[in-house]
């Protein structure tokens, strides 16, 4: 894995631990590999391919995905953004699936808002 493409750099990673779960301080678990983990997403944001086809050395895809799903709940990657906004190589990174969902009928389904012409524009 090219790890100038998919690593976090040091300086950013100083920046955002402090955000992230896991701290000796949380209660539960803590997370060692936090940095491993924001790799595999940042991996799979810039791939585009699906959490399936995600590298063994990230760990179980699964995992991973509902790794993900918790922070997204916890609004972590919402700190993260805030924290590295002013970060070129990641301006684009950290958005989710909760930013660019689609409702079910801006697919073309049948319904929503029709704007009808003023019935003057329909005589003239």
């Amino acid at each position: 894995m090219d790890q100038d493409r998919f690593g976090v750099r040091d300086a950013v990673w100083e920046k955002i631990a402090p955000l992230l779960p896991g701290k000796a301080s949380d209660s539960g678990v803590t997370a060692k590999d936090n940095r491993l983990f924001l790799e595999a997403v940042l991996w799979r944001v810039r791939t585009g391919l699906p959490w399936r086809d995600l590298p063994e050395g990230f760990g179980k895809w699964n995992s991973v995905f509902q790794r993900f799903r918790r922070w997204v709940r916890a609004e972590v990657f919402d700190r993260i953004f805030q924290r590295v906004s002013d970060e070129p190589d990641f301006e684009y990174a950290l958005i989710d699936g909760t930013i660019v969902t689609a409702h079910q009928k801006a697919s073309g389904a049948k319904g929503g808002l029709k704007i009808r012409p003023l019935a003057a524009r329909v005589a003239a």
